[in-house]
């Protein structure tokens, strides 16, 4: 018998948010879906969000779920998280943060928290007309056949949560946990994340300007932008400019989207600012 916090407990009893949202034409909404997992594999989650145009405003977010008890409350948990945020701070929400808002998950559970995370972001990318990040990943090669996961994915995950071991690692994608014999591969993945190769200021400009062509659309979609200014140590300086630089959000678009996109593509270790 899993330890659930008496939160998880109460959403799967009680789940908020069930169900899902109509495509009805409604003047300045607009109605998204995120949807990952297999039924194959035993958890699939369908994310539904409302979405206020003028504002990027979350309005409303309902959920379609086939799982677990985790499955069931991370799902609700994220709906209600995300009703009334902007979308550039619901970006910001991660799997931790989710378990966190659930008093906690048994770390065998914690890829529940991981699928609400990827959905959301699908659904939000799915409006901007990106792809996100997770389904970037997926295009390289499987690590682990089992449960169709890639290096990438697994690298991701590790980085994002500061992951130490294989096991730790199958409790989040369930890389592993099935024939077994991708584990020596994932101990791999662990040692190029744990013990990077240091990068000269020349490489790690060249990564943040890659990284930053990655955020670039999502923002030019707003009639914003962004431009590196300069690199020093682990500052990194950016100019926000179009509508990016006069946004209320602005610093949630620096903090949110930015900085955590640089901390997991090229440092953890960055901090960027605005000048």
């Amino acid at each position: 018998m899993w330890n659930y916090s008496e939160k998880v407990l109460d959403l799967f009893y009680h789940p908020l948010n069930q169900g899902e949202i109509k495509d009805e034409q409604e003047s300045g909404m607009a109605v998204v879906r995120g949807e990952v997992g297999s039924i194959a594999c035993g958890d699939a989650l369908r994310l539904h969000l409302k979405i206020d145009v003028t504002g990027d405003r979350i309005i409303d977010a309902k959920f379609q779920t086939f799982g677990c008890t985790s499955a069931i409350a991370s799902s609700s948990a994220l709906t209600e998280m995300v009703k009334g945020l902007e979308l550039d701070r619901a970006l910001g929400i991660t799997n931790r943060d989710i378990a966190n808002y659930l008093g906690g998950l048994p770390e065998q559970k914690m890829h529940c928290s991981v699928m609400g995370q990827e959905a959301l972001e699908k659904a939000i990318y799915s409006y901007r007309g990106l792809t996100p990040a997770h389904e970037e990943e997926e295009e390289g090669a499987l690590l682990c056949t089992c449960f169709a996961v890639t290096a990438n994915r697994v690298k991701r995950v590790v980085q994002e949560n500061r992951l130490t071991s294989a096991e730790e690692v199958m409790r989040y994608v369930k890389a592993g946990g099935g024939c077994g014999t991708c584990l020596s591969a994932i101990d791999e993945v662990i040692e190029s994340v744990l013990q990077p190769q240091p990068l000269t200021t020349v490489q790690k400009i060249g990564k943040i300007e890659t990284s930053l062509d990655g955020i670039r659309p999502y923002l030019q979609a707003d009639g914003g932008d962004v431009e590196l200014f300069d690199v020093e140590g682990d500052r990194v300086s950016v100019r926000l400019k179009g509508a990016c630089g006069s946004c209320a959000s602005s610093l949630a678009t620096l903090k949110d989207v930015i900085e955590e996109r640089l901390r997991r593509e090229v440092l953890p270790s960055l901090v960027v600012e605005a000048v």
